[in-house]
């Protein structure tokens, strides 16, 4: 994956979640042993959204957060982005079986977190999850998420990272390097995507790094908590009024 130039890489991340869409949740809650849907109420608490708040899921995928989020705060306007097809698809499926009147609860975009198709200072909020460890321009997928976040709004970031160093790393390089490529091969007959999970998480950046580069497209107010011996983290910071 290092040596893919940045649309090469896009392509590919395409492809993969294209092929595991069907399997996605499952594998979700199977890796992370439920604790995935905790997070994620973390995520939308970060957020702190106001009645009728409009909020973007930006590298939504199946729809989770989106789906959270409305089970928060009903009254949110909520917009789910992602830029492959097959994983919007079993989303909006999981939505309309999920709603009484059998329709999607929310919006859903076709969108590249690089090139946003939204309006400057659009949202009140944008939410993400495992999506910034995909992209091959970090910084300029904070730039646009800057850009179509009003001021006063907030961003929040779910995603790995590498944990410090300690007694658990053996066990923790094992779970991921070793038990997650085998149970994800066997569940989604495509063990590549699953090698390229913990490979993603080993050449991205620290927490403190992330908290550098959003500060540095303007983000203010930044903070992060770490989870599961330190191999995820929640990023949250807001866009300055001018």
């Amino acid at each position: 994956m290092s040596n893919l130039s940045g649309k090469e890489r896009g392509e590919y991340v395409q492809g993969m979640f294209a092929r595991i869409a069907h399997r996605y949740e499952i594998m979700n809650r199977l890796m992370t042993a439920g604790q995935d849907a905790r997070w994620r109420e973390q995520v939308i608490h970060q957020a702190r959204l106001c009645p009728n708040a409009l909020l973007l899921d930006i590298g939504s995928g199946t729809g989770d957060l989106a789906r959270e989020a409305l089970r928060q705060h009903p009254t949110a306007q909520v917009v789910a982005a992602d830029f492959t097809l097959e994983m919007m698809r079993v989303g909006q499926t999981a939505s309309r079986l999920a709603s009484p009147d059998g329709n999607s609860s929310y919006a859903w975009s076709a969108a590249d977190v690089l090139k946003l198709p939204f309006n400057e200072r659009t949202f009140d909020a944008i939410v993400s999850g495992f999506l910034m460890r995909n992209v091959g321009d970090i910084q300029g997928a904070l730039s646009e998420q800057y850009r179509v976040l009003g001021p006063g709004g907030r961003i929040v970031i779910l995603d790995t990272t590498k944990p410090t160093p300690s007694l658990l790393s053996p066990f923790i390089w094992f779970y991921m390097h070793v038990v997650i490529p085998i149970v994800g091969g066997l569940l989604s007959g495509f063990k590549e995507a699953y090698d390229y999970l913990p490979a993603s998480t080993d050449s991205f950046i620290t927490v403190k790094e992330m908290v550098v580069r959003m500060a540095a497209v303007g983000f203010k107010k930044i903070n992060f908590k770490t989870l599961m011996f330190g191999t995820i983290a929640i990023h949250w910071g807001e866009k300055p009024y001018e």
